[in-house]
């Protein structure tokens, strides 16, 4: 995989980085596994703008992904690996011994025709990349992605492109894993966790180059506070450019809302007891 740019002959074209990704099958997606997206556009029942900037973009069919690999003890084999639109990852098309297929997250390493399976049990030579297992029998310093917070609820962490998740050791019956921001948390050690890295690592290097490309992703465009009047933004007015308005205001959203440095997790959350270490290196609100 590599980043591909393009000749300047054209002012997109001048700043555009794009994916390279000729591993990518070049077909339909498996139409039994893939469902309608109802799109909103940002609004809610009622038609009001709850989530700005949203609209427009091309249409999208869903992927439904096996994010529970409940199907134990029957290998898979890769038919293909694919885009997906709806994430950042690519998905890999597997075909279990039974005739069942499904689609997976695609982990870095993965090629077509591999074999792979989901497990309650394993000896040393199966954790390799893309078999399925609890926690509680993978070495510990083994890089895992789609991992549970909770047992067979399915792949909460660690599911977009280029994430992976160490685990730490499994201690006093929990499992210490450590997620991409740094924090150390407890889980489960039933919990179900994929092995290696997710794919696509470069996804975050790309330029999209033109404002276009955006609105096909179905993003629209986005105005500074600073640059509105006073009655739309906290942040807005002033004699000239000033930030944040007439005096110096932190800045912050249209309801108030500090913008920067603001903790938004509540004290009070129950799995503030599970976090060892937050993603800064500091003990979570209320343990010293």
């Amino acid at each position: 995989m590599a980043l591909k740019h393009s000749r300047p002959l054209t002012p997109s074209q001048r700043f555009t980085t794009k994916n390279s990704q000729p591993e990518l099958a070049k077909k339909r997606p498996e139409r039994a596994l893939t469902t309608s997206k109802k799109r909103t556009g940002g609004r809610n029942c009622y038609g009001r703008i709850t989530s700005r900037r949203r609209g427009g973009g091309h249409k999208k069919l869903y992927r439904v992904i096996d994010f529970r690999r409940a199907l134990l003890d029957v290998p898979a084999t890769v038919l293909a690996i694919e885009y997906d639109p709806n994430r950042s990852a690519n998905i890999a098309l597997v075909q279990y011994d039974n005739g069942d297929k499904s689609y997976i997250i695609a982990p870095q390493g993965l090629a077509v025709g591999a074999k792979i399976v989901a497990s309650q049990k394993a000896t040393l030579n199966d954790f390799v990349v893309g078999n399925n297992f609890p926690l509680e029998i993978i070495p510990p310093a083994t890089k895992l992605h789609c991992v549970e917070l909770l047992p067979g609820r399915g792949a909460q962490l660690a599911r977009g492109a280029g994430a992976a998740i160490e685990l730490v050791a499994i201690d006093g019956g929990f499992a210490q894993i450590k997620l991409p921001s740094g924090e150390i948390r407890l889980v489960n050690p039933k919990c179900r966790a994929t092995i290696g890295e997710v794919g696509n690592l470069e996804h975050n290097q790309r330029s999209l180059g033109k404002a276009g490309r955006s609105r096909w992703l179905g993003k629209r465009p986005r105005v500074r506070g600073m640059a509105m009047n006073p009655v739309d933004h906290p942040n807005g007015g002033g004699q000239g450019k000033s930030k944040g308005g007439g005096g110096r205001q932190h800045l912050m959203s249209p309801w108030g809302q500090l913008a920067k440095g603001f903790p938004t997790r509540r004290r009070a959350k129950p799995s503030n007891s599970l976090i060892l270490t937050r993603h800064n290196g500091r003990p979570p609100r209320g343990k010293k």
